[in-house]
This record gives C-alpha cells, sequence and structure tokens, in this order.
C-alpha cells in the first residue's frame, strides 16, 4: 500500500524563502513536488530525530532540507521505508531506558572518582619532575605561618637534637627525597605534615605531648612516607583534574597550585594513603631496630587527648581509627 504524499516546506540552505511542496518515496527514492521538483535517492538524506512535537526535518546533502508538515503521515511513511531511529533517539523516548541510562552514568561518575580518579593522580604524579613538587610547595609554609601557625617556642637545641636524632635514622628505601624538617607553634593544636617540596612540619604541641622522642620518630617517619610517595600531590592533582591535564600537557601548575592552601586546611588523606604512610614508618623503624610500640604509642596518646571531645586531636581527624592502625602496626611483618 502507497503512502499518500507528506505535505512540507522546502528551503533551499541559502536563503529563508520556504516552498510548499509534497514528499513521496518510489521504489527508494524521494520526490519532492510542487513550487520546487527534485529526487533523490532516501540513503542519502538524512533525517533529524524525533523530539517531542518539533518539526522534523529532512536534509539533502547540497545543505536544502525539508521541513515536514504532517508528522503522523511522514511517521508512517519512515516506517514504510523502513528507517529507524537510533538507539540514543530510541532511549530518549523512552522514560524507563532514559531512567536506566540516567543511573549508570551515576555509577560510572561515581566509580571514576572513586577507582579511576585516584589512579590516574597516581600515574601523573609519578611522571612528574620532583621540580613541580618543589613549584607547588613555594610559598606554602609562608601561607600557613600567616594563617595557622607561629614561630616556634621550643629551644633551638631541643630542635637540633629531633632532627639529629631523625637524620641519622635509616630510610627503607635508599632513593628516599630530600627533605627538611621545621618546627611551628600551632593554633590547631598537636599536629604534623608534609609538604610536597619536602618540609615535614612539627608543631611544638605534639612535640610536648608525645614526650617521647622514638614516638616522634614515627611521627616524622610517617610524614617522610607521605612524601616518598607524593601523597600530596596525588591529593592535589585529584582535587583539581582539570589543573592535572593541564599540568601534564603543558606544565601549567597554576590549577594546582591555587588548590594547596585548600587542600592544606582541610588535610584529609584516603585510608590506602595512610595505610602505605604507616607502612613506611614501620619500615623504617624496622631498618633501625626500633620498637613498633612506640610508634602504636602515637596513636594511643593522641586518643587519649581526644577522649570526651566530640572532635578528635587535630592529629588523628585526618585519618583513620586509631585501633586499625595500631592492630596493624603491632600485628605487621
Amino acid at each position: 500500500m502507497s503512502q499518500p504524499p507528506i505535505a512540507a516546506w522546502y528551503f533551499d540552505g541559502r536563503s529563508s524563502r520556504r516552498h510548499a511542496v509534497t514528499l513521496a518515496v518510489h521504489d527508494g527514492v524521494a520526490v519532492v513536488s510542487g513550487e520546487v521538483e527534485r529526487s533523490c535517492p532516501i540513503n542519502q538524506l538524512r533525517v533529524s530525530e524525533r523530539f517531542n512535537r518539533a518539526a522534523r526535518k529532512v536534509s539533502f546533502a547540497d545543505g536544502a532540507y525539508l521541513e515536514v508538515r504532517d508528522a503522523e503521515n511522514f511517521s508512517a511513511l519512515l516506517q514504510a521505508t523502513g528507517h529507524r531511529d537510533t538507539t540514543v533517539v530510541r532511549i530518549q523516548q523512552n522514560w524507563r531506558a532514559t531512567l536506566a541510562a540516567t543511573a549508570a552514568l551515576v555509577m560510572l561518575v561515581a566509580l571514576s572518582y572513586l577507582y579511576l580518579l585516584p589512579l590516574a593522580a597516581g600515574v601523573v604524579a609519578q611522571a612528574l619532575p620532583v621540580s613541580v613538587d618543589r613549584q607547588v610547595g613555594r610559598g606554602t609554609l609562608d601561607f600557613l605561618d600567616q594563617h595557622l601557625l607561629a614561630p616556634s617556642a621550643l629551644p633551638p637545641s631541643r630542635q637540633k637534637a629531633i632532627v639529629s636524632r631523625f637524620t641519622a635514622l635509616t630510610t627503607p628505601v635508599p632513593d628516599a627525597p630530600a627533605y627538611e624538617v621545621v618546627f611551628r607553634k600551632s593554633r590547631i593544636g598537636p599536629n604534623a605534615f608534609a609538604l610536597p617540596s619536602g618540609t615535614i612540619v612539627v608543631t611544638d604541641e605534639l612535640v610536648n605531648l608525645l614526650d617521647d622522642d622514638d614516638a616522634l620518630m614515627g611521627v616524622m617517619a610517617h610524614e617522610l612516607g607521605h612524601v616518598h610517595q607524593r601523597h600530596l600531590m596525588r591529593r592535589l592533582l585529584q582535587s583539581s583534574a582539570v589543573g592535572a591535564v593541564a599540568t601534564v600537557l603543558f606544565g601549567d601548575v597554576s590549577a594546582v597550585l591555587a588548590s594547596v592552601p585548600a587542600v592544606l586546611v582541610d588535610m584529609k588523606y584516603s585510608r590506602d594513603f595512610e595505610r602505605e604512610a604507616d607502612d613506611y614508618a614501620i619500615a623504617m623503624f624496622s631498618a633501625n631496630g626500633l620498637p613498633r610500640q612506640k610508634l602504636a604509642s602515637v596513636f594511643e596518646k593522641l586518643d587519649g587527648m581526644s577522649a570526651g571531645r566530640q572532635q578528635p586531636a587535630p592529629y588523628l581527624s585526618s585519618h583513620p581509627s586509631n585501633e586499625e592502625r595500631i592492630a596493624h602496626i603491632l600485628g605487621s611483618r
């Protein structure tokens, strides 16, 4: 059964003038009749997607097109000629398929954020030269000194003794990065953290709280592990995915630099990063014959400090469960 001609407007693609025409299909050839006469094999035409009540278009290779005026009969004509919408269009027209596609997209984004982004950040961080870490770390300590830290009140002799003790320790791997230990008085209590440049900041409050140089060596070894594994750079790259791409492609670290203050103020490494840094400290203690109980005592003391508080001690707030970490430190071989 042949389909009746379809009413349409014809536009030549060069002007806005429209021409009243009809469209019919005979033996696989589209025939336009009326104010304009032309024909074309249907396999050379492009039909626009269905979208609510918008008029559908049939486009020619030379830029001319038809604007269909009879949507119902046009749909029947398409069906008679074997035309099928693409899978994407069929999904768009089906609310169940659209809902399923949306759910799949949300899951893909979540999985990419949880797994693909950290993996990519690790690969990028390892590919970057150490000079980038130095550039990112440059000036960061000045920022912290202005907002969170104050000059240390520890006697210079005490600072020197701590640094000498730590630098005398053997690192667990031969290619340990260059680092510097500095001391500051903190406005947020006992803490220690490492900057990408290799600067390890230890607060007076942490030194006084631990009151045990072996335990303090454990904290510093943990932070050196963060430096060696380039955890802060990886964290920065994760927080600025665009910056990561720019850094790799163009060597522009400005987007990463902009993320430094926010990340440092809210320093929260992943559990994997913390486990890696703990393992580094464990290996460093083993290499120097230090008892692991001293390393575990750090978390016991900080945990005791948090007792009765709604919020944990600052150093603990950015770290996993103490019980889990203590068990790992004392139980690992």
